[in-house]
Parts: C-alpha cells; structure tokens; sequence
C-alpha cells in the first residue's frame, strides 16, 4: 500500500491504520508533555476501542461524539471509532451550548466521548439519553465490517446561516483528504507535521491527522496555538512543517519571539488554510522567518484541501490559493457552466475527497451540488491561464453597496497593509440610503498609535472612497471559529448593538 500522485487511497482506514502499525514508527508526538505514540501501540489501541464500541451494540456507521482537546487520548478515541467503522462525530468545542446540543441531538448519537474539563458543557448540551464513554474499557467483539463507501465522518459547519448543516465523509473521502495534502506538500515518512489547530476542525483533522497517516510520516500535536510557545514547541517537536491559519501567521510576525536556527533550517514549509492570506503578510513573514508559506484552500465538505501552491522552487502566487491538486477545480457560470480563464465565476470542484452528503437535508445536499456533480462552494473567483485560482470573494458576504458588489477581502488587504494590524475584517452593515455600508474591524499592535484615520486614508488610497469603510473598530479581539477564521457575521451583529 503506497502513496501515488496519480491514484487516491484504496481500503478503508482500518486497512491504512493496520499498515502503519507493521512498522515501528512514531505516530504522534505530544510537545507539551504527553507520552508519544507509536503506529502499532495506536493500532492496538484502536482494535480495543473499536472491540469495546462494538460490544455495546453500537450499530455499523453509527454517530460517536468526541468532545475533546487536541491530546494523546484524543487521538486514540477518534481512531478507535474510525478503526471500528463507527461515524466520528466530531464536536466543536467552542461552538456554544446552543450549537453542540443540536450537533449531538441531529446525529442522534446515544455514546460520547467527553474530556473532563467537558463535562459541565456535555451535561448541559446532551439533556437525557447520551452515554459517556471510558477510553479505557475493554471487551471482546467481532468488529464490523468496514467498506470504503462507509461513513466515517460528521462534522458541522459553522452555521453562519440557519442551522448547521452536517457533512458526512465516507471512509475512502476522509483517506483523499489526507492525500491531497500529503501530494501537493510530497510529504514523506521523514517529515513531522506540527499540528496546533482543533482536530474537530477539518483542517486539523484531515489535514494533519490524515496526512500523517497517508503519508507515513508523524505528527506533533498541542492542545492549541500559543504565540509564546509555538516557536519551542516546534523545535522539541522536531517539524519539518506546519498547518495554521491567516491570524497565527499575523500573530507570530508581531510577536517578538524568533525561532531558533535550526528548527528554521528544519522547516521545509508552512501552510496557511481556511480563510485568505495577506500578501503583505506573507511576504512580511517570509522575510523575517525565512520559512515558506504555501498558501492553500479547503472547505469541510471536501475533507479539507482542493488547492494548493507547489513547493519552491516551484511557482507560487502570492494572493493566490495555488492550483488543484487530487481533484478538478472550475469556474462556473450562474447557469453551471465553466467560464472562460479570466473570468469570475463561483468555484466548483469534482474529486474523491468530496463530501457525501449533508446527514438528513437531502434538500441542502441536493443545491449544493449540480446537476453533473460539480459541488459548488459558494467562493467566486477567477482562474488564470495557467490554471491558479484567485478568490474574489464569497457569495454570501458580498457587500452590495449601492447596487455594487465589494468583496469583504479587498479591504481586508488594505488594511493588513500597515504593519501595525494584527487581525482585520470588513463586513456589511444596513444602510438606508445604499442598502447596505462598509465598517471593520482591525485588532493592532499594543504599542501603536495607529488612528482610524490613518487607517480610512490607506483604505481610500488603495481602493477609493466608494469601496472603503464608513467607520473601523479598533477591537482587543476579533471573534473567530474553531479554525481561527474571522467570523463576519459576528462583526455586524456586534456594530449593531
């Protein structure tokens, strides 16, 4: 069982789980304490996970919650469910008590695995009917069968419009996620990942996790990010590689911390999803550290990556997501047909990493895809010649100011462009004579004096005075997902109060 550019993972992740164990390589190192875990001690640990699942009658395909933090028993619990053919259901832990008790309540899961310092918000999430489960237990069973097609994984979306939709992923989904990743960066079984963000994230998750274990190589896992510690943790960690996102890379290039010489001689790249880069950023942060950003693009419904930029020395576009990689990406037309290279359209994209469906809303599942199976991801963009991909913004947070779309990002970019802005958003907000205004939101350096002012005149230089804000809010912090992607709908719903 080998890794090939051209071919996606066949078997299931059992199969993939049984292969890494025939080894005695390192699986998951643990920077901030925990013990380290082998492929064959977390091979074991799964089978008996799985074993203890199944001798509770917990049916094939079944929802397993796991509300976890990043860590060691974290790990085991999710491969176990994996490995027993069981449907991870992953649970994000900051997503509020309204948000989880729907998540368990629609997944209809009867069993969770809870971490202690969960269990006030499990008790008030769950109501009556939901077991908690001991990583612990032990029993003999024989496990379920596992096909490729299974489903394997649910997750849910941040609901920025109505209820949380949930993905499934299928066993042979949830593996191409790990294989885009472990293509587009030609990770090898020498390479360590560093793995900083929520594994109830699918960027955490498939990115990481499942590249680790496509590619054979390791991965270092903290509970979370931490500017003051990340450079350390790097270098006991011993990564040749990191997945972040936007806010970190901001986050680290103000701090005042620099990694050591050799953890940046060690470093091949850094990867930086789920939310648009700052060129100047990245260009800032290149200069300082020395460490490549390889700018990328994913979504949950396609178990994270469909873009990425190659590795130096190839080609990178800075401002851009890359190319596809492991998948077909398209520019489409309203009526679902592609648009010529140039041209914006909405970003569509065909692969075996695609989700397949959203559990229990056929309805949902049925508009998201068209009628020839492109599943539509609700970006615009525009493709280049030579086939880069260049977000111009998203459908659904268009200001649409005057009859005129304005895509949030471009503001966003004027902004980033003083060095003293660490986080920065623009988002809509209702406007009697233009339907909707512009306002953000930017978080900046403790010792600046920048004013709004300054702020409003690199806008109107940039962009004009039609497309820059009415007002900027100077925020300690901006309100973000699990992933750390800035959440716009929060920012309006604030400067309205």
């Amino acid at each position: 069982m080998t890794l090939s550019e051209c071919t996606p993972p066949a078997g299931t992740l059992r199969d993939w789980i049984d292969k890494r164990a025939d080894g005695d390589g390192t699986a998951f190192v643990f920077p901030e304490g925990e013990d380290s875990l082998g492929w064959a001690e977390l091979r074991d640990t799964a089978a008996r996970i799985a074993a203890a699942l199944t001798a509770r009658g917990i049916a094939h395909g079944e929802s397993v919650a796991i509300m976890m933090p990043n860590g060691r028993v974290a790990v085991q619990c999710l491969f176990g469910v994996l490995y027993g053919g069981f449907r991870a259901t992953m649970i994000n832990l900051v997503a509020g008590q309204e948000a989880i008790a729907y998540a368990l309540a629609h997944s209809e899961c009867r069993f969770a695995f809870v971490d202690e310092d969960q269990m006030a918000l499990f008790q008030e999430a769950s109501g009556v009917g939901i077991t908690r489960l001991n990583p612990d237990d032990s029993a003999t069973a024989q496990l379920h069968d596992v096909a490729p097609g299974d489903h394997a994984l649910l997750m849910y979306t941040s609901g920025t419009t109505g209820r949380p939709k949930g993905v499934v992923h299928t066993q042979s989904s949830l593996l191409a996620g790990g294989w885009t990743t472990a293509i587009a960066h030609a990770l090898s079984p020498a390479d360590r990942g560093f793995c900083v963000l929520p594994i109830c994230h699918i960027n955490g998750l498939c990115v990481t996790v499942m590249g680790a274990l496509v590619s054979g190589g390791s991965l270092a896992m903290c509970p979370k990010f931490s500017t003051s510690r990340f450079w350390k943790n790097a270098e006991q960690a011993g990564a040749t590689w990191f997945s972040v996102v936007p806010t970190i890379i901001s986050h680290l290039l103000h701090s005042s911390i620099d990694p050591d010489p050799g953890t940046k001689a060690r470093l091949r790249f850094g990867r930086s999803a789920s939310s648009a880069l700052s060129p100047d950023v990245q260009t800032a942060f290149e200069i300082r550290f020395g460490v490549p950003i390889i700018e990328t693009m994913g979504l949950t419904e396609t178990a994270a990556q469909i873009l990425s930029n190659p590795l130096p020395p190839g080609t990178r576009k800075i401002g851009s997501p890359g190319i596809a990689f492991g998948n077909k990406v398209s520019i489409l037309s309203p009526d679902f047909a592609p648009v010529p290279a140039g041209q914006e359209g909405e970003v569509a994209v065909q692969g075996p990493n695609v989700m397949l469906e959203y559990l229990k809303n056929p309805e949902a599942t049925r508009q998201t895809f068209t009628p020839d199976g492109w599943l539509r991801t609700g970006d615009l963009g525009r493709m280049d010649e030579d086939g880069y991909l260049f977000i111009t913004g998203r459908l659904k947070e268009l200001i649409i100011k005057g009859g005129e779309n304005i895509a949030p990002r471009e503001i966003d970019e004027a902004l980033y462009s003083h060095p003293d802005v660490i986080e920065a958003a623009a988002f809509a907000c209702p406007c009697d004579s233009y339907g909707e205004r512009i306002e953000a939101a930017v978080k900046v350096n403790d010792s600046s004096t920048l004013s709004e002012a300054e702020l409003l005149a690199i806008c109107v230089q940039k962009l004009g005075q039609f497309k820059s804000p009415d007002q900027i809010h100077f925020m300690e912090e901006l309100p973000k997902g699990p992933s750390g992607k800035i959440q716009r709908r929060l920012l309006s719903e604030m400067a309205r109060v």
